[in-house]
C-alpha cells in the first residue's frame, strides 16, 4: 500500500510539474510570436504587394491572436482598413515594389465607403506608374468595384462576375412578435425615421421607400461611374449588363463586354506576374501580403517636432452592447469622453481627428459625447472623418467638429430620435398565464410597468420628452453647422442622405478620406511637421482573449454565415441592451 501510495504521489507531482513547464513553454512560445509579429519586414527587389480581398474589412485591425500562428488555423477572415490603406501606400513608395496583385475570393464582404477609400488609393498607387493586376474565381459586386482599377483583370475559366445592382430588403418582425404576444409601443420623431418599422409594419412606408430609392441610386450610380471611367464602357451599358444579371451568364461573356480581360487559370496568372517583375520560370514570386506590409517601414524622414495629431477611432453602436458594432464593444460614451478628456489636456496633442464610423445609438451617449468634443474644440482643432457610417447618433456627435470630411458614399444624416418599449403584457397573460396586482401611491408610480400598455397621459408625456430630444439634436446640429434650426429640420426628419448629396446639404464640407482628415488638421493647427498617433489604444491580445475572444469569433463566424441578415437579428438581440431612447438608422448595406 505505502509502494502504491508513494508512485501514485510522484506521478501526480510529475504531472503537475510537466503542466508547470509547458505553461512556461506556452507562454515563451506565445511571447516570441508576438515580438516577432512585430519585426520589421524588409522588402526584396522586384517584388509584389499581394492585397487579399477574401475577407470581411473592419474599421480598425484587431490585435493578433498568437493561438492562430501557433495552431496553424486561420480563424480571422476581417481586415482593418486602417492596415490596407497603409500597405498600399507604402507599396507605392517602396521601390523594390513593382506592383499590386489583387485576389479576390467569394467570401468577401465591404460596404460601400471602405470600397471608396481603397479604390481611392489603388487609383493613386496606378498613377505613380506601378502596375495592377487582379484575378478571382469568383468576382462580388464589391470587390469588381475594387478590380476595376487593374491594368489588367483575369478570371478563371470557370468563374463568375457578380453584376446585377443594388437592393435593400430590410426585415419585419410585427406579425411574429404579435403571434408572441409581445407589441412594439414606438415613438419617434422623423418623418423618415425607418428604424422603428420593422416592430410596427410589415413593408417599408412611402418616406422610406423614398430615401432608400435615392440613396442606392446615388451608390449604385458612384460604383457605375467609376467602372465605366476604368473600364471604357459606357454606363448605359453597364446598367444593361446588370439587368441580364450577369452572376449566371457564360463566363465568355464577362470578356466579350470588356469586363475582364482573359480566361486563365491562377497558375497562368502566376506565370504572367512573373514577367511583370523580371523573376525566372523556375524562381519564386516575392509577394508580401497586408500582414507583411504592416511592419515595413515608410520612407519618410522621422519628426522630431514633438507634435501630434491624435486620430480618434469610434467605431460601432453607442452604448448599445455592440449590437453591430465593428470594434470589440461599440463607442463606449464613458470612455470615449474620457479618452477625449485626455486628449484635451495633453499639450502634445495639436489637433484631433475623429473617425466615425456609426449608425448611430444612445441619444444621451450621443450627448455626453457631443459635450467633450465641444469641449475639445474650444482647445485646439477637431476634425471629423466619416467612414460607412455617421448617422443619427453618428452624426450627432460630429456636428460640432470644426470640419466634416466624407465619403461619397458614406450613410450620413438622419437627424431624427425615436423610443422603443416592448408590451409583454399578452404575453404574460395569455400566453404564459402569468397575473400581475399593483398598489400605488400615485398615479404615475407603476410607469413601465410590463403588466400593461402605456396609458393615454403616459404617451403624451413619452412623445413630448421624444420632441424635446429631436429639438435639442436639431439645435446641436444648427449651433454646429452655423445653420438656422428651420434650415435642419428642413433637411432632418430623420432622413439619411450620401455624403455626396449631405455636402450639397451643408452636413458635410468636404468629400475625402482619413488622410484629408489630417492634413486638414495639420492646417487648422498650423504645424507642417507632426506625429498621426491612432487611439485608443489597441486592446492586448491576451485582454481581448480573456474578455471573450470566444465570443468575439462565435459572432464573425455568424456574421459569415449569415450575411446581410446577421445584423437585423443582432438588432433584436440586443434591444432588453439598449437605452430605449435611440438615435440610429437600421441601414446596415454592402455591395456584394
Amino acid at each position: 500500500m505505502k509502494e502504491f501510495l508513494k508512485y501514485t504521489l510522484a506521478t501526480v507531482v510529475g504531472i503537475f510539474l510537466a503542466g508547470i513547464v509547458f505553461t512556461i513553454l506556452g507562454i515563451i512560445s506565445l511571447v516570441g510570436m508576438v515580438a516577432t509579429s512585430d519585426t520589421e519586414t524588409k522588402v526584396k527587389e522586384n517584388s509584389l504587394f499581394e492585397l487579399k480581398l477574401d475577407g470581411t474589412i473592419v474599421e480598425r485591425s484587431q490585435a493578433e491572436d498568437p493561438f492562430t500562428k501557433l495552431l496553424g488555423a486561420n480563424t480571422s477572415t476581417s481586415y482593418g482598413l486602417d492596415d490596407i490603406l497603409s500597405s498600399i501606400k507604402k507599396a507605392k513608395d517602396n521601390d523594390n515594389i513593382k506592383g499590386i496583385y489583387i485576389e479576390t475570393g467569394a467570401t468577401a464582404s465591404i460596404e460601400f465607403a471602405a470600397c471608396e477609400a481603397i479604390r481611392r488609393a489603388l487609383v493613386d498607387f496606378k498613377d505613380s506608374g506601378k502596375f495592377i493586376v487582379a484575378y478571382g474565381d469568383q468576382y462580388g459586386q464589391d470587390t469588381y468595384y475594387l478590380a476595376s482599377v487593374a491594368d489588367k483583370i483575369f478570371i478563371n475559366p470557370q468563374g463568375t462576375l457578380s453584376w446585377h445592382g443594388l437592393a435593400s430588403q430590410p426585415i419585419f418582425y410585427k406579425e411574429l412578435l404579435e403571434k408572441i404576444g409581445v407589441k412594439m409601443q414606438v415613438f419617434k420623431v422623423g418623418t423618415y425615421k425607418s428604424a422603428v418599422e420593422p416592430y410596427i409594419a410589415t413593408s417599408m412606408s412611402e418616406a422610406n421607400r423614398e430615401q432608400v430609392t435615392v440613396f442606392l441610386d446615388d451608390l449604385w450610380g458612384k460604383m457605375v461611374n467609376d467602372i465605366s471611367t476604368s473600364r471604357n464602357i459606357s454606363a448605359d451599358s453597364l446598367n444593361v449588363y446588370a439587368d441580364r444579371l450577369m452572376d449566371l451568364q457564360p463566363v465568355q461573356t464577362y470578356l466579350d463586354y470588356g469586363l475582364v480581360d482573359s480566361l486563365v487559370y491562377k497558375s497562368d496568372v502566376r506565370d504572367y506576374l512573373k514577367k511583370m517583375t523580371n523573376r525566372k520560370e523556375d524562381e519564386r514570386i516575392r509577394s508580401y501580403l497586408v500582414s507583411d506590409m504592416v511592419n515595413v517601414k515608410r520612407n519618410v524622414p522621422k519628426d522630431k517636432s514633438g507634435n501630434i495629431i491624435a486620430v480618434y477611432y469610434a467605431s460601432g453602436d453607442i452604448d448599445g452592447g455592440g449590437v453591430i458594432s465593428t470594434g470589440p464593444a461599440g463607442i463606449q460614451s464613458p470612455k470615449v469622453v474620457k479618452d477625449l478628456r485626455k486628449l484635451r489636456e495633453d499639450n502634445t496633442v495639436k489637433a484631433v481627428v475623429l473617425r466615425v464610423n456609426s449608425p448611430g445609438g444612445s441619444a444621451y451617449g450621443s450627448e455626453q459625447i457631443w459635450n467633450e468634443v465641444v469641449a475639445l474644440k474650444a482647445e485646439k482643432p477637431v476634425i471629423v472623418s466619416m467612414g460607412d457610417y455617421a448617422a443619427s447618433g453618428g452624426y450627432y456627435i460630429s456636428c460640432a467638429a470644426d470640419t466634416i470630411v466624407a465619403e461619397s458614399t458614406t450613410l450620413t444624416g438622419s437627424i431624427g430620435i425615436f423610443g422603443v418599449f416592448p408590451d409583454v403584457s399578452e404575453l404574460m397573460n395569455k400566453k404564459l398565464g402569468v397575473h400581475f396586482d399593483m398598489v400605488k401611491t400615485n398615479k404615475m408610480s407603476d410607469f413601465g410597468s410590463m403588466s400593461r400598455p402605456f396609458n393615454t397621459d403616459e404617451q403624451q408625456i413619452l412623445q413630448n420628452y421624444i420632441n424635446n430630444g429631436y429639438s435639442l439634436f436639431v439645435k446641436r446640429c444648427a449651433d454646429g453647422r452655423s445653420m438656422t434650426t428651420e434650415a435642419i429640420e428642413a433637411i432632418a426628419e430623420g432622413r439619411v442622405w450620401t455624403g455626396a448629396r449631405a455636402k450639397e446639404l451643408g452636413l458635410v464640407d468636404e468629400i475625402g478620406g482619413l488622410d484629408r482628415a489630417i492634413e486638414l488638421a495639420s492646417i487648422s493647427a498650423g504645424i507642417d511637421a507632426y506625429t498621426v498617433v491612432n487611439y485608443p489604444d489597441k486592446e492586448g491580445f491576451l485582454s481581448t482573449f480573456l474578455e471573450g475572444e470566444k465570443d468575439r469569433m462565435v459572432k464573425s463566424k455568424l456574421q459569415e454565415y449569415l450575411g446581410i441578415y446577421f445584423n437585423g437579428l443582432q438588432y433584436v438581440k440586443g434591444l432588453n441592451e439598449m437605452d430605449p431612447i435611440q438615435a440610429r438608422i437600421p441601414f446596415d448595406l454592402n455591395i456584394h
